[in-house]
């Protein structure tokens, strides 16, 4: 029998309603006991003076690469960097090759985190083969290989007909649908938000409308199935607007919005001088975006956060704006990015940012963990909100380095995390 405990922390429990000092007795993986006092005899300790003692934080929108694309990133990788920036789970993106569109990938995929030991690894499947947009993908049998909810990310699920199918038959199954809003046809080649600063330097634009049209359809689309839809990565007020809109009808629409929407505008495209790490889909958005972003987050219609964790080698981002590839990476900044600016600056309750990482997104895709309740699995994230550290890309985990926030000095940042008990990371000193 395998015994941990955490002693001197500040639990942290949105699903308990607890923020308080405790003890936290771990017995074979799981929470056994939460008091004040817990004798320790016997039992190895970990020391959590001046921790904040949370449930393991999840990540449910990142892309892992493999198969297929491993000079990007790994499964065993990327659950490297989701350990170290803070993340006891992640959800990956079908966008692969092939497509996580069968159980057989899934299965893969599941193979290739257990074999990793680090991070919980839960698969997203496919909307369409292929990501085709043409015929569904055999979704009932990817459920039964461990997919938790389907999406054809990365692209629009532009038929209709096909997003209607999709809700109604992933309610037999009780998960979301998950989709990026984008309406092609307005997006045409456009690499950065459509406004003044894209006219100034001569980039060509993608207006707000090409995501909020889409996030209407769709919320108008769960509205008649029934279905659970989550938009992904919200960056516009009129996308924010209709998820509002059709929560207050009692439509099961759901939303993430990610650290780089909320923390940058599109002037940061300009004062980068066109660093293609500033260059991802959704784009960055004008500072009215941004402030409604922000306020979703503080009123609570923003579901939860997620990194779009979207790693490329770097031969592909020294390319010119116009060429680069979409997406940055996210896992091993989001933490600190979000303490800083939603706790800090904009005084969010911190049980509230516990909840965005944690509890939220385990209930929305009926994950295990997100609590610390006794019999949960001991997925534990230790939060350490008095440190400060540099962005360094050099120290990533990741395979790959294409992050906008290198070099920004930051407050808040994970010290350990546990996975079923066992600590799969902890922070160096510095």
């Amino acid at each position: 029998m395998s015994r941990l405990l955490i002693k001197h922390g500040r639990v942290v429990d949105p699903s308990q309603r607890l923020d308080e000092g405790l003890n936290v007795l771990i017995v074979d993986g799981k929470v056994a006991r939460l008091a004040e006092r817990i004798e320790d005899k016997g039992t190895e300790v970990l020391d959590a003076t001046g921790l904040v003692i949370a449930p393991g934080f999840v990540d449910v929108h990142v892309h892992l690469r493999e198969p297929g694309f491993e000079y990007k990133e790994t499964v065993a990788t990327g659950a490297a960097a989701a350990v170290a920036g803070g993340f006891a789970s992640v959800c990956c993106m079908p966008n692969t090759q092939p497509v996580n569109d069968s159980a057989a990938v899934t299965e893969f995929i599941r193979a290739r985190a257990t074999e990793a030991g680090l991070a919980r690894v839960y698969p997203i499947g496919a909307v369409s083969k292929g990501l085709q947009g043409e015929e569904l993908a055999e979704m009932g049998e990817m459920v039964r290989a461990g997919a938790v909810g389907f999406s054809d990310d990365g692209r629009p699920v532009h038929n209709s007909y096909l997003m209607r199918r999709a809700l109604e038959y992933a309610q037999l199954f009780g998960v979301p649908v998950v989709d990026h809003c984008e309406d092609p046809s307005l997006t045409g080649k456009g690499v950065m938000h459509e406004g003044g600063v894209a006219t100034r330097l001569g980039l060509r634009g993608i207006p707000a409308a090409a995501e909020e049209i889409m996030a209407a359809r769709d919320v108008v689309l769960a509205e008649l199935t029934g279905g659970k839809v989550h938009i992904a990565h919200v960056s516009t007020r009129g996308a924010l607007d209709r998820v509002r809109d059709g929560k207050g009808r009692g439509v099961a629409v759901t939303c993430e919005v990610t650290p780089h929407h909320l923390a940058l505008t599109d002037q940061a495209v300009a004062d980068s001088e066109y660093d293609t790490d500033t260059k991802m889909n959704p784009p960055l958005r004008s500072p009215d975006h941004v402030e409604a972003l922000i306020r979703g987050v503080l009123d609570g219609t923003v579901d939860c956060l997620a990194t779009d964790h979207a790693p490329h080698h770097a031969d592909e981002k020294v390319l010119e704006y116009d060429l680069a590839p979409f997406g940055v990476v996210g896992l091993e900044t989001a933490i600190p990015v979000t303490y800083d600016l939603l706790v800090r600056r904009h005084k969010l309750p911190l049980r509230m940012f516990v909840a965005l990482w944690s509890s939220n997104p385990a209930r929305l895709f009926r994950l295990p963990g997100g609590s610390l309740k006794v019999g949960s699995p001991a997925d534990i994230t230790l939060l350490d909100l008095e440190a400060r550290a540099t962005v360094n890309p050099d120290r990533f985990r990741s395979l790959s380095r294409n992050t906008p926030f290198a070099g920004q000095r930051l407050k808040g940042w994970p010290a350990a995390t546990l996975v079923g008990g066992k600590v799969v990371w902890r922070r160096e000193r510095r």
